[in-house]
């Protein structure tokens, strides 16, 4: 990605901005402008409004990478996720702040931003969304050392759900 197609995309990545139809209800991220769940998407045109996800939600399948893009080698294993947030959509990010082998379909995890990578000679820094565990009394606390002491990292095994 170009860095002046990531910085005219930063305040959906820093913020979850997403879009919902005044219509039917529905929330999508990232925004559109047309909502294709409406039964004449035409009916939905300039009655999208944006829309705050509030970064909470939950795994409904994981990976675990073990064999990195380039770039990334230093980082595995690590988990990338599909998350399903509490408003509706689905979002794919990396899972941090707990072993690979922590994660399990249906942990509870909130949106957190990190560095996820650096361009080019220059040192680029690009930043963006995770997702780290939500501490719940019954899963106790992620293991490793809390989120500002961790470095972003990722990798992958297959998971599904069964």
């Amino acid at each position: 990605m170009s860095i002046a197609r990531f910085w005219r995309e930063t305040p959906r990545r820093y913020n979850l901005g997403g879009s919902k139809c005044t219509e039917c209800g529905t929330i999508y991220f990232p925004p559109r402008a047309v909502c294709p769940a409406c039964t004449r998407h035409r009916q939905s045109i300039e009655k999208m409004v944006p829309f705050q996800l509030s970064g909470s939600g939950e795994v409904l399948s994981y990976t675990v990478v073990h064999e990195a893009a380039e770039g990334f080698e230093m980082q595995v294993p690590y988990v990338i996720a599909l998350v399903k947030t509490d408003e509706g959509p689905v979002l794919t990010g990396q899972v941090v702040d707990v072993e690979p082998d922590r994660v399990a379909i249906g942990l509870k995890v909130h949106a957190t931003f990190r560095k996820l990578r650096e361009e080019g000679k220059a040192g680029v820094i690009h930043y963006g969304y995770k997702f780290a565990p939500v501490d719940e009394p019954d899963r106790g606390p992620p293991s490793g050392p809390p989120a500002a002491a961790v470095p972003a990292s990722s990798g992958a095994r297959d998971r599904a759900p069964a």
